[in-house]
C-alpha cells in the first residue's frame, strides 16, 4: 500500500474503505438516539461548545465535503476550497431542541451519505484507492479520515447514561 506523504495524512489499515463510513454513521446515529434527552445545556470539549444539532451539522458537512473531494478527484478536477468555520462556531440554529423528527431526518440523511460512500469506494480497485496524488491524500486515506466523523458525536456523547 502506497501512502501519500502529507503533513496530516491519516493512518490507514486493511479494513475495507467502503465499510468505514457506513459503520461510523451507525455509531453516530446510535449516540444521536440518546440526544432526545438533551437538557439544552451545551457540552464542552476540545475548546468548543457542543449541542446535538451542531454535532450533526458537522457530521453532515464533513461527509459532504469529502464526498465532493472524492468525486472531483475521480473526475480529474480540482476540489472546491474549504472555507468552513467548522467546529469553531456554534450557529444560532445549533441551539434548537433535538426532537424525534430531527433524529429521523438525521437517520435518512446520514444513511444516504453512507450509502454513497459505500457505492463509490466499493467500486474502486486497491490500486485506485492507494493512487498517490501530489499534496493530497489517497482515497483510502480520505475514507479513514472521514470515518472519524464519530468525533463530533462523541463531543455530545451518550445522554442515556
Amino acid at each position: 500500500m502506497t501512502i501519500t506523504e502529507t503533513d496530516d495524512a491519516p493512518a490507514v489499515d486493511e479494513r475495507d474503505p467502503a465499510t468505514l463510513i457506513p459503520d461510523a454513521v451507525e455509531e453516530v446515529l446510535q449516540l444521536a438516539a440518546t440526544w432526545l434527552a438533551w437538557d439544552g445545556a451545551p457540552r464542552f470539549g476540545d475548546g468548543n461548545a457542543w449541542t446535538p444539532l451542531k454535532a450533526l451539522r458537522r457530521v453532515t458537512d464533513h461527509l459532504l465535503d469529502h464526498l465532493a473531494e472524492i468525486e472531483a478527484v475521480l473526475a480529474g478536477h480540482t476540489t472546491v476550497p474549504d472555507t468552513w468555520l467548522g467546529r469553531t462556531v456554534t450557529l444560532e440554529s445549533d441551539w434548537a431542541r433535538f426532537t424525534e423528527t430531527d433524529l429521523n431526518e438525521a437517520r435518512n440523511r446520514l444513511r444516504r451519505y453512507a450509502e454513497l460512500y459505500r457505492i463509490r469506494l466499493g467500486g474502486q480497485s486497491a490500486e485506485d484507492l492507494d493512487r498517490t496524488r501530489p499534496q493530497a491524500w489517497t482515497l483510502r486515506q480520505i475514507a479513514h479520515h472521514v470515518a472519524g466523523v464519530t468525533y463530533y458525536a462523541h463531543q455530545v456523547g451518550d445522554l442515556a447514561k
